[in-house]
């Protein structure tokens, strides 16, 4: 028995009506922005903001810091393939019990790695667990201290370890902040208010459970990949097991048994691959109308997938460094087609990779003025410049 096609022009639609980039599907809210992509991208601080701005009617910075720091439904969190995302407090469960163990177990590995290389620490395990109880201890009753305070604070976070003797990268690193990352993979500890701007991230720690308000409900390892895993292909389906593998972070082992115990069918791709949808996700999607998309760098629509020439085409050398992080996107009609940057008189350019029709070019030129006027004075810096910038006046 043959399997159902969804064709390429299928997986657009989705990705424009799913993660709410056309007018019509628009979020009202940051909390709706990060539930049609799980969770947002937030390594790059101005990330979360600009991905918010590209997928609602009127946004404005407030709007964000609301949800993040006041009502706090939006929580920033170590988790798939060791990356921050602001995630909705349901999502944010699934992705400690599924990942968070994993992330802190690497994280406590390569610090004892390190420690163990140290004549300074002569009993790696108990100094790193001396450090978290240290942590613990000093962020209590809704307490927040930034991690130069822990630091001066607590003795137990003293330590500085070498690296690279011999070459010319040599140097040293302190602990102290290893520390509180393993703690925040675990769910112990979280980002709170941020003494930063919303381009700046200056966090200071404080309990999980403080800064929720109750305890989280960390669920089994296998309950949270398959939870994520779910949200994923409702957001992002149809995906291949390579995409969802990377995605997560994981192992094709733990996406196999995830995807086992799930309702899904396997679909063909014009690719000529397999992907997985959910089993009652067979329906068309109407393609909405050309629109024009600026997205900013690590957007979780252009990261969404592994295998991406569907959206992408010729143009991932041009878009992605070498490390595959995306760049800022233009895109038109479901498709990335160029890149965008800010100007030194705060106007933003596009770098177009590809013709386009006239219609599209001047829809792309609106876009881009939109984005102008809405950044105004503000001049958020690309954590991850995309090659095409190399090329761009002064690059």
């Amino acid at each position: 028995m043959s399997r159902p096609a969804i064709i390429d022009e299928q997986r657009r639609a989705r990705l424009l009506r799913r993660h709410r980039l056309v007018a019509e599907d628009y979020a009202d809210t940051p909390e709706q922005v990060a539930e049609s992509v799980v969770a947002l991208h937030a390594t790059t601080p101005s990330t979360v903001f600009l991905a918010a701005w590209a997928r609602m009617q009127t946004f404005e910075v407030a709007d964000l810091e609301r949800a993040l720091y006041t009502d706090r439904t939006l929580v920033k969190q170590l988790a798939m393939r060791r990356t921050l995302f602001a995630f909705p407090r349901p999502a944010l469960a699934d992705a400690i019990s599924a990942v968070g163990q994993r992330v802190a177990a690497g994280e406590r590995t390569n610090m004892l790695r390190d420690l163990r290389r140290s004549d300074e620490f002569p009993d790696p395990e108990s100094w790193i667990e001396r450090a978290c109880a240290a942590v613990a201890g000093a962020l209590v009753d809704g307490r927040t201290a930034t991690s130069t305070e822990l630091r001066k604070e607590l003795p137990e976070l003293a330590g500085i370890i070498t690296h690279g003797q011999g070459t010319s990268w040599a140097g040293t690193s302190a602990m102290g902040p290893r520390v509180l990352s393993h703690m925040s993979a675990l769910g112990e500890i979280v980002r709170g208010p941020n003494d930063g701007t919303w381009m700046r991230s200056r966090p200071r720690w404080t309990a999980m459970s403080d800064w929720l308000g109750e305890p989280l409900p960390v669920e089994a390892p296998d309950t949270g990949h398959r939870e994520l895993i779910r949200r994923w292909l409702r957001r992002f389906g149809p995906g291949t097991e390579t995409d969802i593998v990377w995605w997560l972070g994981s192992t094709k082992t733990t996406v196999r048994k995830a995807l086992s115990e799930l309702a899904v069918l396997e679909v063909d791709l014009d690719d000529g691959s397999v992907g997985y949808v959910m089993a009652d996700d067979l329906e068309p999607i109407e393609p909405p109308r050309p629109a024009a998309l600026l997205l900013p760098e690590l957007d979780p629509t252009l990261m969404g997938w592994k295998q991406r020439d569907w959206y992408l085409g010729p143009h991932a050398s041009h878009l992605f460094d070498r490390n595959g992080n995306g760049g800022q996107t233009v895109w038109w009609d479901g498709r990335a087609v160029g890149g965008w940057h800010q100007r030194a008189d705060g106007s933003v350019g596009v770098h177009m990779l590809e013709k386009v029709s006239r219609p599209a070019a001047r829809a792309i030129g609106e876009r881009a003025d939109q984005l102008s006027s809405w950044l105004g004075e503000a001049r958020p810096k690309p954590g991850y410049p995309a090659p095409f910038h190399k090329v761009l006046p002064g690059g």
